[in-house]
């Protein structure tokens, strides 16, 4: 999946670009969703508390020409004006759009613009760009994703490795620049999409996509969406169920067994991930499925993969909550999962990198949270060591320590490192901590290893 790739998973508020997350307050972002035959609300996980530190309010002045692609000009975002590159242009009727990407923020803002809406910055100069997107310089490919293209060009690593493994993402960067779908109908949720998704030729001219919320079939028709829900069978998930509590019930389903599904569910996802890069290889994965249960069926709410067999003992390769459904908790929850899986296993686990700028801060949170709430149950923290706290969380010794030295709880003294807290400060920082965070009840889960 690589992937790495992470979105919302509804913990506090997301900062800025850099991966899920991996994921998710202040800014209202373009995305937004709307319950059909309802009331639209604008979603949490595209917003950008950054957008506030960076975003630079510019004077304009009117443009004398069209731009051209690559052109650096102004353009408008909530009745003000923000650096900006034009990505790419299109003739309409009458017309021509632009498409534009606004070089603060992330790619999930970018959109197709009319003229009036560009301006010139005040020098009245207009520059090419070296690359489509700065930050590009400093992304690294996953294993996975290298591991994949070397197989596929038979390379042999080597001085020239490198430059052959920059080339592959800057082509899958220049495929993937221009947003296709931008707007999926999904059970009684209207959403804008975020990014670029590989669906098929003719599905990925489409505007406008309709996706069965169950079976998860993508079709172009409004029709063709209404005849299918009458003959769909599909109400859950197509694998096995291995933990309930109230109304949330999650499935582990194999990307072998349930190819198609599991691709759907892939081409779904990178509608709202930026970095995701496989879709259809998903037999050596394992897809856990969360879902919403009512009367109707089982509503698909989020999702994380793992693989089945993972050399760097990743706990976790991708994940996802859906826009209708983050700020809710339920991307804690499906960290907390990974982490129990792990326990079960008897391995330290960790997800996998890099991680997306949401992925980030709920992984962050996560384990801020989980090591204060075992620090502060510790009668003695002077006595605990980073190795303890590993094997009681499952968190992989890197992770605790970074989390740690953000939290300034930690010290470096002759070659180690070692934990340096007191009640007080534990209970203080505590303070800063969700009292509602949700996570998994492991008295509740049913769950064995996947074997070989």
């Amino acid at each position: 999946m690589s992937d790495n790739s992470c979105a919302d998973p509804g913990s506090p508020s997301p900062t800025s670009s850099p991966e899920w997350t991996s994921s998710s307050a202040t800014t209202t972002a373009t995305t937004s969703t709307t319950a059909l035959g309802g009331t639209g609300f604008s979603s949490a996980a595209a917003h950008h508390e950054d957008h506030k530190h960076v975003g630079r309010s510019l004077a304009g002045v009117p443009l004398h020409q069209p731009p051209t692609i690559g052109d650096k000009i102004l353009c408008t975002w909530r009745d003000e004006y923000h650096p900006a590159e034009v990505i790419e242009i299109r003739d309409r009727d009458d017309h021509k759009e632009f498409y534009i990407h606004f070089t603060e923020f992330d790619k999930r803002l970018d959109e197709w613009v009319t003229i009036d809406k560009l301006a010139l910055c005040d020098d009245r100069k207009r520059k090419k760009s070296k690359s489509l997107d700065p930050s590009l310089d400093d992304r690294k490919i996953t294993r996975r994703q290298k591991r994949k293209f070397d197989e596929i060009n038979h390379i042999q690593k080597g001085p020239e490795e490198d430059s052959r493994l920059s080339m592959m993402e800057k082509q899958h960067e220049e495929v993937t620049k221009v947003k296709n779908i931008h707007t999926i109908e999904f059970g009684v949720f209207e959403i804008d999409t975020w990014y670029y998704s590989p669906y098929p030729d003719e599905y990925a001219t489409c505007e406008r996509l309709y996706i069965c919320e169950f079976c998860l079939k993508y079709m172009r028709k409004k029709k063709t969406i209404t005849q299918h829900k009458v003959k769909c069978t599909y109400r859950q998930p197509p694998g096995i169920e291995i933990y309930r509590s109230n109304d949330i019930v999650i499935f582990e389903v194999d990307g072998k067994e349930s190819k198609i599904f599991c691709q759907n569910l892939c081409l779904l996802a990178k509608l709202f991930l930026d970095h995701k890069t496989l879709y259809y290889d998903v037999e050596p994965f394992l897809f856990y499925v969360m879902t919403q249960v009512n009367a109707s069926g089982y509503h698909i709410v989020a999702y994380f993969s793992k693989e089945k067999y993972s050399p760097d003992d990743y706990n976790l390769a991708c994940i996802l909550t859906l826009p209708p459904y983050q700020q809710n908790g339920f991307g804690k929850i499906l960290i907390s999962l990974s982490y129990e899986l792990s326990k079960i296993e008897g391995k330290t686990g960790t997800p996998e990198r890099p991680l997306s700028d949401l992925g980030r801060l709920s992984f962050r949170s996560y384990w801020k949270q989980v090591l204060l709430e075992v620090l502060s149950k510790s009668h003695n923290n002077t006595s605990l060591t980073i190795k303890d706290l590993s094997g009681v969380t499952a968190m992989k010794t890197e992770d605790i320590i970074s989390t740690l030295q953000s939290l300034n709880l930690v010290k470096y003294w002759k070659s180690q490192h070692i934990i340096s807290v007191t009640p007080e400060v534990i209970q203080e920082h505590l303070k800063d901590v969700s009292k509602n965070s949700l996570s998994i009840d492991p008295k509740k889960l049913h769950w064995t290893p996947h074997k070989p």
